[in-house]
C-alpha cells in the first residue's frame, strides 16, 4: 500500500484525543479527526476506537516534506444525504433517536449521518412548550413527520404535533355558533379573559363581549381567575386558532 491521497490502507490506532485518533500506517503516523470517523454524530473518538484496532482509513491530505498525514473512515462509505431526497419525502412519517436539545428545538438522528430538527413551535398543539426537555430527553425514540428538506444545506424540518390529531380541527362540529358552553377562567388581562374549553383551546370573552349594562375599566373588576362561568360560541377561526365567546 502506498502512501498517496486517494489510497485506502490499513492502519492501527496507536492513540486516542479528545479531537481524534493517531493511526500507525507502518511508521508513518496519521491524524483521524473525529468529524472524518462516521457520518453519524460521534461524543468521543473512544467510542467507537480502541488503541490496537486494525482499521481501513483511506488518505484525504498528505504532505510529504512534513509527513503530515490526514486520514478518513467515513469517506470510505457513501455520503448518507446522497439518497436522503429518496429516502425522505415531505410528508412523510418518520422515526428516528433524540440526540440533542437547543432552547429552539430538537436534533433527531433519522440515520447515522442525517439528522432532522423539530422547531419548538413544531412540538405540540396544546401544550405551551417553554423548552423541549419538557417534553423529550436525549435518547428517546419520537415519531415525527417531515415538513421540508433542504439538501443544499444537509438541514430537515420535522414536526411532531403534525403526527397527532389537531384538537381545533374538530371544534367546529363540537361547538357550534350559538352553543352554551361552560368553564374555568384560565387567564384575565386588559382586553378579556381567556376560558379554558378543553385540552390545548382556550377561548377569548373580549372585553366589549362581558357585559351590556357595566363599564369596566378591566374585566377583573367583575371575574376572577379559576371561577367557573358560561358563555356563548361567537366564532371558531380554525386558521388562526381563535375561539371567541360572549358572556353578555
Amino acid at each position: 500500500e502506498r502512501l498517496k491521497e486517494g489510497a485506502i490502507m490499513s492502519g492501527v490506532v496507536k492513540n486516542l484525543t479528545d479531537y481524534g485518533a493517531f493511526i500507525d500506517l507502518g511508521g508513518v503516523d496519521g491524524l483521524l479527526h473525529v468529524t472524518d470517523m462516521s457520518w453519524g454524530r460521534i461524543q468521543k473518538p473512544g467510542d467507537i476506537f480502541k488503541c490496537g484496532d486494525t482499521i481501513k482509513v483511506k488518505v484525504l491530505k498528505y504532505d510529504a516534506t512534513s509527513e503530515r498525514v490526514s486520514l478518513g473512515v467515513k469517506q470510505i462509505q457513501e455520503d448518507p444525504w446522497y439518497k436522503a431526497p429518496d429516502k425522505f419525502i415531505v410528508g412523510n412519517l418518520v422515526n428516528g433517536k433524540v440526540v440533542s436539545l437547543t432552547d429552539y428545538g430538537v436534533f433527531v438522528e433519522l440515520q447515522p449521518g442525517v439528522e432532522g430538527l423539530i422547531h419548538i413551535s413544531e412540538m405540540s398543539w396544546s401544550k405551551r412548550v417553554k423548552h423541549p426537555s419538557k417534553m423529550v430527553k436525549v435518547g428517546d425514540l419520537v415519531s415525527a413527520t417531515i415538513l421540508d428538506i433542504d439538501t443544499s444545506t444537509k438541514r430537515i424540518s420535522l414536526g411532531m404535533k403534525q403526527a397527532q390529531a389537531n384538537p381545533w380541527m374538530c371544534l367546529e362540529k363540537r361547538y357550534p355558533i350559538g352553543a352554551v358552553i361552560r368553564g374555568r377562567i384560565r387567564n384575565i388581562t386588559d382586553f378579556g379573559i381567556f376560558i379554558h374549553i378543553e385540552e390545548g383551546v382556550d377561548g377569548l370573552v373580549h372585553i366589549s363581549d362581558l357585559s351590556w349594562t357595566y363599564r369596566m375599566k378591566h374585566p377583573s373588576e367583575i371575574f376572577q381567575k379559576g371561577s367557573q362561568v358560561e358563555a356563548i360560541v361567537l366564532n371558531i377561526d380554525v386558521a388562526n386558532r381563535r375561539f371567541s365567546l360572549g358572556i353578555k
